[in-house]
């Protein structure tokens, strides 16, 4: 009878689909240093005991591209890591449906830099930057009035001033991925994306850190964790995670580990961390 009722557990647990998810990252091009943060991104997805995680890499700047064909079907999860050359369009049309049939997404820092000419990766990204961005790619958002407006105003899409630690302040403390965290916390050195643009729709902005004129920045309240729906799909988007030192915050490693698995199920239930910073920079060592 034990072994009955041991048996039916796990078929009902299976069935509830109990255990760790799939997940993938890409990476293989980005003018960040992939192969010293993959890892790090790796260890944050699985130290979570959510996620168990794989890797795609495409073959390097100028190699050939058509073989990279990842079967992003096969994963709950899918984080990107990339910021380089276009994937082939079949692979581009898998990644799209992946996302419209439910899919989740979580985008990490420069990976918001590729695909300017990628019509929907744009939707999916709601805001990014570089790669010839303007006026034409989309608005800013910015924060006016305890409330995010559209600003059509001519310019480049995608700057940041010198690295630096900066507090980040949550915007939207009832979503899921933000809910039960303190109201900021410190982050670690990294670089605080300014004047990103974007179609801009479908979008909460989770949190901003304000760009200080004094280290090159807008003296604007810019967005560095948001939310996008995108068909039935799911992606969160964090501006943070410049190196191995900013990856190591925990207010990056929390609100990422979250919002992946925000991403994936459509809820949240870690809890806050003991460590979680508020008034000052916490770190975790990684490797």
């Amino acid at each position: 009878m034990v072994r009955l009722s041991a048996w039916v557990l796990a078929v009902c647990s299976a069935a509830h689909g109990a255990g760790p998810q799939k997940a993938l990252i890409v990476d293989g091009q980005n003018n960040h240093p992939w192969q010293a943060t993959t890892p790090l991104l790796k260890k944050i997805l699985e130290d979570t005991n959510l996620f168990q995680v794989d890797v795609a890499t495409t073959p390097p700047k100028g190699g050939d591209m058509s073989a990279f064909r990842p079967n992003f079907a096969a994963y709950a999860l899918v984080v990107s890591n990339y910021n380089g050359e276009a994937w082939p369009q079949a692979t581009q049309k898998a990644f799209a449906d992946f996302v419209n049939k439910g899919g989740g997404v979580v985008i990490v820092h420069a990976a918001d830099n590729a695909f300017p000419e990628w019509k929907e990766y744009n939707e999916m990204i709601g805001l990014g930057g570089w790669g010839d961005r303007n006026e034409k790619s989309g608005p800013y958002l910015r924060y006016r009035d305890e409330k995010f407006v559209k600003d059509n105003t001519p310019g480049r899409g995608g700057s940041h001033g010198a690295q630096h630690e900066f507090r980040v302040d949550i915007r939207n403390p009832t979503h899921a991925i933000t809910k039960g965290l303190p109201p900021s916390f410190m982050h670690a050195k990294d670089e605080l994306y300014d004047r990103l643009r974007g179609p801009a729709e479908h979008i909460t902005v989770l949190a901003t850190a304000y760009s200080e004129v004094s280290t090159r920045g807008t003296g604007e309240h810019e967005p560095v964790l948001m939310v996008i729906g995108h068909g039935r799909g799911r992606i969160f988007h964090t501006t943070l995670g410049h190196s191995p030192e900013a990856m190591s915050c925990v207010g990056f490693i929390v609100t990422t580990q979250r919002g992946a698995e925000w991403a994936a199920t459509g809820r949240v239930k870690q809890t806050v961390p003991k460590d979680y910073p508020m008034g000052q920079v916490s770190t975790r060592k990684l490797d």
